[in-house]
């Protein structure tokens, strides 16, 4: 039999068979996929080739085949154990969702979050919600956010989902399609699922008080069938993203930006860094290009993990969850 993998606890798999029926599956002895090396070898989004089994008169099914995957997002974590974790496949396109404070989002998560998706191929929708909670020193700052990345060429929507502005939007965005939404904990994902389609009634949690961290509320990745033809992944909060696996010579080309300026560097191979006649620097003393995206490639071509790492535990602007 043949399906799609629409939820993983780790150990067992809930498989949706082309019959439309559900079946709860496993993986027979150590299962690795060639070329990844990854704490779940299968993930949500895979499609798989199952045989079913019964055992004391429960059906079940035992997974032998993951077809060839489409696309995927994967990450580092990073902590100490810097285990690499798929977090869905065959994703048409991710929202990430992205808040200014409560909590905050910093630009060095979006940057890394972007540069993976780039990586493997998967299109990216900036989701700035809470808009109904900005003084206007917030607003400016999303906005100011919403101007660098919408330059970039990506997209950027402003939505409230506590109080249901913007979601007609992303639903128009989402026919035929399957979404993934992305980000931290307490950005109001499960929120703004449950306004995108309300019968779903995913469990949401209010933000920590005293460390404006959001409770983790979507424990795995979930794919969900909605009414209106669209499908969508629902992912647990991330607190930070490590780049897996990009060469510091490529790197550069999934800074878009960055990309469409290399040709205009004195050197083919120009790393932006020391080089003389580089055109990303020269566009970054004309205010052309981002600091704070310079700053993030620089970061991640340093391997500077550690740093990031600091970062997103301090308190403040660069508290993530």
């Amino acid at each position: 039999m043949k399906g799609i993998v629409y939820k993983s606890t780790g150990s067992w798999y809930i498989v949706k068979a082309e019959d439309g029926l559900f079946y709860e599956c496993r993986i027979k002895g150590r299962f690795r996929l060639k070329g990844i090396k990854s704490t779940n070898p299968i993930a949500v989004g895979d499609h798989v080739a199952f045989e079913l089994e019964t055992n004391n008169d429960k059906v079940t099914g035992v997974i032998h085949e993951i077809e060839e995957r489409k696309n995927y997002i994967i990450r580092k974590s990073v902590n100490l154990s810097k285990q690499v974790h798929i977090i869905a496949s065959n994703i048409d396109q991710v929202f990430l969702i992205v808040t200014i404070n409560n909590p905050v989002t910093t630009t060095s998560f979006i940057d890394r979050f972007l540069v993976s998706a780039e990586a493997y191929g998967i299109k990216t929708i900036l989701v700035f919600n809470k808009i109904d909670t900005f003084d206007e020193e917030t607003l400016d700052e999303q906005l100011y956010l919403q101007y660098i990345y919408s330059n970039i060429g990506y997209e950027c929507l402003r939505v409230s989902a506590s109080e249901g502005k913007g979601i007609e939007a992303i639903k128009e965005k989402m026919i035929g399609k399957v979404s993934m939404f992305s980000g931290h904990s307490g950005v109001g994902k499960s929120t703004l699922v449950n306004a995108i389609e309300p019968v779903l009634n995913l469990k949401t949690a209010q933000i920590s008080e005293q460390h404006q961290q959001g409770q983790h509320t979507t424990t795995f990745a979930e794919m969900f069938d909605l009414s209106f033809n669209a499908q969508i992944i629902d992912t647990p909060g991330i607190r930070g993203f490590g780049v897996v696996d990009i060469e510091p010579s490529e790197l550069g080309n999934y800074f878009p930006e960055f990309f469409e300026l290399k040709e205009r560097c004195r050197f083919h191979n120009c790393m932006h860094k020391e080089e003389p006649q580089c055109a990303v620097k020269d566009a970054l003393d004309k205010d052309e290009v981002a600091w704070s995206r310079y700053n993030s490639y620089i970061q991640i071509l340093e391997g500077d993990e550690e740093h990031y790492r600091n970062d997103i535990y301090k308190d403040g602007r660069n508290q993530e969850e």
